[in-house]
């Protein structure tokens, strides 16, 4: 239940309403918009949020379902009623393309079989009569014209038709030749006069050729004339055309009465066009304003996370402005904020923005908030906003006013959510904050849920000492003196009024005498307030810093852990592979020296043998010495550098791969490490002697593996949108892992749904510079060019 009956319009809902009758494709569609109301019943709420849900992927995703047409069956339908009345050639083939969507809707959910099932419930039990269909395509073509042979006697019919009209025509050209040839004809050719081809004879000529005259030139000297010959062919015809209006009317009201039966299906057909005209509205308006599904609570309680209001986020999409997400929670402990704060600092706009997301999501429509809010049903939404003074009824503003708190205060509950603006003006402040404060005590006891705004101080000290009540304000930099429009839930806010005054210039003495007359004890408290926001925003900074620097510290620490892991499993390795070589090593050698004491001992000692024997132990044991591998010789490769290519550091043994070319700069990965070294002092060599190189030295292996398999371009067409939210995530991830400066994302055109979605996703990413359409010769705004700080 609302109130007042205006409640819709101060809180800007019949604005969404137009909003989403834009997106019907049907006066039905239309009509059901305009017949949207706020609902209460939990599973009913639940079942339009989750039929909106799942039109709304299928929208972002992509999928083939295919709406080409919505029309009115139901009038079509009642007039099938009628007994005689019969569907003329248009309007039985609204049925016929009408039946079409319906079919192919159905085929695309039977496909898709348990994907969607709260749309699927809309054609539950509806059945596929496709006989309809058949019986309407032995009378209409393609393009809903009677066919040609729809009965027997209209294809005699027709046949005869075409026969006497080239009869017409053979008998007529003869005719027209032979006044040519007499010089009786006028300027022009053979003309139609009445319905029958007529040739255009010179006045002075006309008794030269007998037929009947239909008409004559505005000079009087042409006259038409439709030749005695053909005249009586002409009435054959003009008969021929009658029979055949006469048999498509007796085909037509047949097709009519076969039609009748069918009816109650007809209508049920209508009822699912229409259902489903609406849904794919609702869905269609939930992306223009990135709506979401929140998580939907039976009881009247909410925590809206980065809310935005959907009218103020479209105006500012247009001006190209972001709106500041709101973030406020009304439950059990806090049930009614008393936001406070500047003028022009939001709090109105964040009232209207729990009232009117609060009317959508109860009226079936998703709201523009994160996905993990959480909202509850309400049994009454109850509104003050705006001046409802009424010179016809007597009623000055505060009356106005009075008169709806009587309202609340009688018939508010538990299950109620009130949103009231400016609580307490329209009259003296020292009677009407007073006033604010008592209405504001009873609603409390009666454990209603609420935001409401004001600037009485004695509301804000109230809400401080009463349990469920919980000051909030608007935050304000009272350096710029701007306001930030950012929602601070726990403590009152300053209305800034002489701050702001004096900003725009007004007199000192004017500000002076204010001051006294405000008093000093008013004027410590606004003070004190001021000071307490100026401290609050400076250690939300000072908050802020440190949690940024907290998380660079654990990304150090983490990457340091996982290099000292790389260099620990590197060094046991290199250990174990020493220990097994000089095993081998001692190995070959003792098996040299017993081989050569063996021969000594069996030479018996002899001197020359023995000193030749000692020479070829020598020369044994130095080929198992372990020498160091002779340093590779770099072919130089004089080409033009390029992306990809190899090359070496002049004057160094370093050996990189370049990764981008800018000017006399390059970008080179010297394995995991990349960085930029003028080109003159670079030297390309091969690709294979690069590889060779590489794949020999440990820190760059892993890096070139993945630089030679990573593209720098990624097709996303035809995945659904969470997985290409995905796939794009670790995408990215290993472009800014690798260094790239730029990528593309193939999504293709469309409707837009999935760029769309791909962009907004992207404006996250810090390490984003900007990104663009591709040029239009290679693919316009089907591919996003991502640039990479």
């Amino acid at each position: 239940m609302l109130y007042p009956d205006n409640c819709e319009e101060r809180l800007g809902f019949n604005e969404i309403r137009q909003l989403v009758h834009k997106h019907c494709l049907s006066t039905m569609g239309q009509n059901l918009v305009s017949k949207m109301q706020v609902m209460t019943r939990f599973d009913q709420i639940e079942k339009f949020l989750q039929q909106t849900k799942e039109f709304k992927s299928i929208l972002e995703n992509q999928e083939p379902l295919q709406i080409n047409a919505f029309f009115d069956i139901k009038t079509l339908a009642d007039k099938i009623k009628v007994e005689g009345a019969y569907l003329i050639e248009e309007e039985l083939f609204k049925i016929y393309t009408s039946l079409q969507t319906v079919f192919a809707v159905i085929r695309f959910f039977d496909e898709r079989e348990n994907i969607y099932p709260n749309l699927e419930a809309l054609f539950e039990h509806l059945p596929v009569e496709r006989s309809i269909l058949a019986y309407i395509e032995t009378v209409l073509d393609a393009k809903g014209k009677i066919k040609p042979n729809a009965s027997k006697e209209l294809f005699d019919i027709t046949t005869a038709i075409l026969k006497g009209e080239q009869e017409v025509r053979k008998k007529m050209d003869a005719i027209y030749k032979m006044a040519i040839g007499n010089n009786w004809v006028a300027d022009g050719s053979l003309t139609v006069r009445d319905g029958r081809i007529c040739i255009p004879i010179l006045a002075e000529n006309k008794r030269k050729l007998k037929g009947y005259v239909h008409d004559e030139s505005a000079s009087g000297q042409t006259v038409y004339i439709e030749p005695e010959e053909v005249f009586s062919l002409n009435n054959k015809l003009r008969d021929l055309e009658f029979e055949r209006k006469r048999e498509i009317i007796r085909i037509l009201i047949a097709l009519t009465d076969n039609l009748r039966p069918y009816i109650p299906i007809l209508l049920s057909y209508h009822s699912f066009l229409t259902k489903l005209d609406f849904v794919r509205a609702k869905a269609l308006f939930a992306i223009d304003i990135e709506a979401n599904m929140p998580v939907l609570l039976k009881e009247p309680k909410t925590n809206l996370i980065n809310a935005r209001h959907p009218l103020l986020m479209l105006s500012f999409a247009a001006e190209k402005k972001a709106v500041v997400p709101l973030n406020i929670g009304l439950n059990e402990q806090t049930r009614i904020v008393v936001v406070s704060g500047p003028n022009a600092g939001g709090k109105s706009v964040c009232m209207k923005t729990v009232g009117l997301l609060q009317l959508m999501l109860q009226c079936g429509l998703l709201i523009p908030a994160d996905e993990h809010s959480e909202v509850g049903v309400f049994q009454q939404i109850f509104a003050d906003i705006g001046d409802d003074q009424s010179i016809e009824s007597d009623l000055s503003t505060y009356s106005a006013h009075l008169k709806k708190m009587r309202y609340f205060v009688e018939h508010a509950s538990a299950k109620t959510l009130v949103l009231i603006d400016e609580f307490g003006t329209g009259t003296d402040p020292q009677f009407g904050g007073p006033m604010a404060e008592a209405v504001l005590e009873v609603l409390n006891s009666k454990k209603i849920r609420g935001v409401i705004t004001t600037h009485y101080s004695n509301l804000k000290l109230f809400a401080g000492d009463t349990e469920g009540l919980e000051n909030a304000s608007m935050l304000f930099d009272n350096h710029k003196m701007k306001p930030l429009y950012i929602l601070d839930i726990g403590k009152p806010g300053s209305s800034y009024a002489l701050e702001i005054a004096q900003n725009i210039g007004l007199q000192k003495e004017v500000l002076n005498l204010a001051k006294e007359k405000i008093g000093s004890s008013q004027n410590n408290l606004d003070s004190l307030l001021v000071s307490l926001e100026r401290e609050k925003r400076n250690l939300h900074e000072a908050k802020v810093k440190l949690s940024n620097q907290q998380n660079k510290y654990n990304n150090l620490i983490a990457e340091n852990e996982k290099q000292k892991l790389f260099f620990e499993e590197n060094k046991k390795q290199l250990v174990k592979d020493a220990k097994i070589e000089a095993q081998h090593i001692i190995k070959e050698a003792n098996k040299l020296v017993e081989h050569t004491i063996a021969q000594i001992r069996q030479k018996q000692a002899d001197k020359e043998a023995t000193k030749q024997l000692r020479q070829n132990l020598q020369k044994g044991l130095q080929k198992n010495e372990v020498k160091p591998e002779p340093k590779p010789v770099v072919e130089i490769d004089h080409s033009e550098l390029a992306v990809g290519d190899w090359v070496q550091l002049i004057g160094t043994e370093s050996i990189g791969q370049v990764l981008e070319l800018n000017k006399d700069n390059c970008v080179i990965a010297f394995g995991e490490l990349r960085s930029v070294v003028k080109r003159k002092k670079l030297q390309k060599i091969s690709k294979k002697q690069g590889k060779k190189i590489a794949q020999g030295s440990s820190y760059s292996g892993s890096l070139n593996e993945a630089l030679s398999n990573f593209k720098a371009e990624m097709d996303v067409r035809g995945m659904r949108g969470e997985n290409a939210i995905q796939e794009i995530e670790n995408y990215l991830d290993k472009a800014i892992m690798l260094g790239f400066s730029s990528i593309k994302i193939i999504h293709g055109k469309g409707d837009g749904i999935l760029r769309k979605l791909i962009r907004n996703h992207l404006k996250g990413y810090k390490e984003i510079s900007h990104f663009e359409d591709e040029h239009l010769d290679r693919g316009g705004d089907g591919i996003t060019y991502v640039y990479l700080k």
